[in-house]
């Protein structure tokens, strides 16, 4: 992983040229996608970093992202908004993401898992639109802050009781450990829950996405979110046995708070917000087929968190353009959008068809294999699976529709319907959703 924090350090230096950061950041991306050839299992191994399949997926995913919030971002350079400071943040946080998920050894993972909220904040207090992002920031900071410090506790005791927290040790059997400890287990999956965001702790995330600016939205969509189901999968290999006593908490919260939180979404009228709310509900299913530990569960949420990743990244930054040209982000303003930006009706129409996990996205794949999952843990969940898939295409549908269809502001003169650079950073949302199920079987053999 060398090669990629090394160039990422390079284009650190060259923050004062801003096409020079979007080409580097399109040659970062075409390195990662040429790497994915081979068919070891851990690779890139030395300096206390390593990884496989599944880190490198949301390595690749980090990269396209933050490529994406920088050419999405163009209004920061017109408007010479601190554009040397807006690219440094973007790159560190990148490295850090870089280092969070190539990480062999727990603690470095605990301590690059909480760097990344540095940069998050520091990009949501800077560059976010309304005063309201102080309040936002605090909520982010300490939601995630009060969650992290029981899982350093848990993981300082770990390496007490065992002498290692290398990942592959205490996975594969080497050591033989298996933690029954039930304050432990709850200490060190909670960092996660808040992280993911599960039902109850999700508080912060509607004011963080509401009040970041369009590049806080993407990652925080895209990439931060992953975080808590990439840890999950890392750790309740260590409390197996005590996760099959608690499983069943998880999936309920999951699945009725992601219908609780549909239903929620049906009354939303901020276009940002309704996005950051179905969130919540696609990482409910994500968390359900998590804890039922099977391999059909593992698989359908890295599917998922991948699809959610480019799909709500997309939406996010669908509903900036819609911003920065009506100056609201209202339902009820930003009504009659095809009259407007008729050009934009289809990204709106794409993107919208992979939040409903619609054919033939990624997010479908990735749905049908968690429902799978989660049926076949138990059959009385499948009325509630079926409620949570119904609702999620209403709110879904209920955005479209109020936001595309009838009669728009009076008081708009004119508007431009879409730049070059708003199309290609859409192109680069719609195309891996759509085109990358056409090797499904793959994926899914390979994780």
């Amino acid at each position: 992983m060398l090669k990629f924090l090394v160039f990422n350090l390079v284009l650190m230096g060259l923050v004062s040229n801003w096409s020079l950061i979007q080409v580097g950041l399109l040659m970062m991306c075409f390195m990662g996608l040429l790497m994915m050839n081979h068919d070891f299992c851990s690779f890139c191994l030395g300096y206390m970093m390593s990884v496989d399949y599944l880190s490198y997926i949301l390595i690749v995913l980090s990269v396209w992202i933050v490529m994406l919030m920088v050419f999405s971002s163009t209004v920061v350079k017109k408007m010479g908004n601190f554009c040397v400071g807006f690219l440094s943040v973007n790159l560190i946080l990148l490295m850090v993401l870089i280092l969070t998920f190539s990480s062999v050894n727990y603690l470095m993972f605990y301590i690059s898992f909480e760097s990344s909220l540095v940069p998050m904040l520091v990009l949501i207090l800077g560059w976010g639109y309304q005063p309201e992002r102080i309040q936002a920031g605090i909520y982010m900071l300490f939601y995630t802050l009060f969650a992290s410090l029981p899982l350093l506790a848990s993981l300082l005791s770990l390496y007490k009781s065992e002498g290692s927290l290398n990942m592959g040790l205490l996975l594969s059997g080497v050591i033989g450990y298996q933690s029954t400890s039930l304050l432990w287990y709850f200490c060190s999956v909670l960092a996660f829950m808040v992280k993911l965001p599960l039902f109850m702790f999700h508080l912060w995330l509607p004011k963080a996405h509401v009040e970041a600016p369009v590049a806080g939205s993407m990652v925080l969509a895209g990439v931060l979110l992953k975080l808590g189901g990439y840890g999950l999968i890392r750790i309740l290999g260590v409390f197996s046995e005590v996760n099959k006593m608690f499983c069943w908490v998880w999936v309920s919260l999951g699945i009725l708070g992601g219908v609780i939180i549909s239903l929620m979404c049906l009354r939303q009228v901020d276009m940002k917000s309704l996005i950051a709310y179905s969130s919540v509900a696609h990482m409910g299913l994500v968390l359900s087929g998590l804890v039922v530990m099977g391999g059909w569960g593992l698989n359908g949420a890295v599917v998922v968190m991948v699809g959610h990743g480019l799909c709500s990244s997309g939406l996010f930054c669908l509903a900036n353009m819609v911003y920065e040209r009506l100056g609201s982000r209202s339902l009820m303003i930003s009504k009659g959008l095809l009259n407007v930006m008729p050009n934009m009706g289809l990204w709106w129409f794409l993107l919208v068809a992979g939040n409903m996990a619609a054919p033939p996205t990624l997010n479908l794949m990735g749905e049908i294999s968690l429902i799978i999952s989660v049926v076949s843990w138990s059959k009385l969940i499948m009325f509630s699976v079926g409620m949570l898939s119904f609702f999620s295409a209403c709110y879904t549908l209920y955005m479209y529709s109020l936001s595309q269809h009838g009669l728009f502001l009076n008081a708009l003169f004119s508007c431009c319907s879409g730049k070059v650079v708003e199309y290609f950073v859409l192109l680069m949302h719609s195309v891996p959703l759509n085109i990358m199920i056409v090797k499904g079987s793959l994926i899914l053999c390979d994780l």
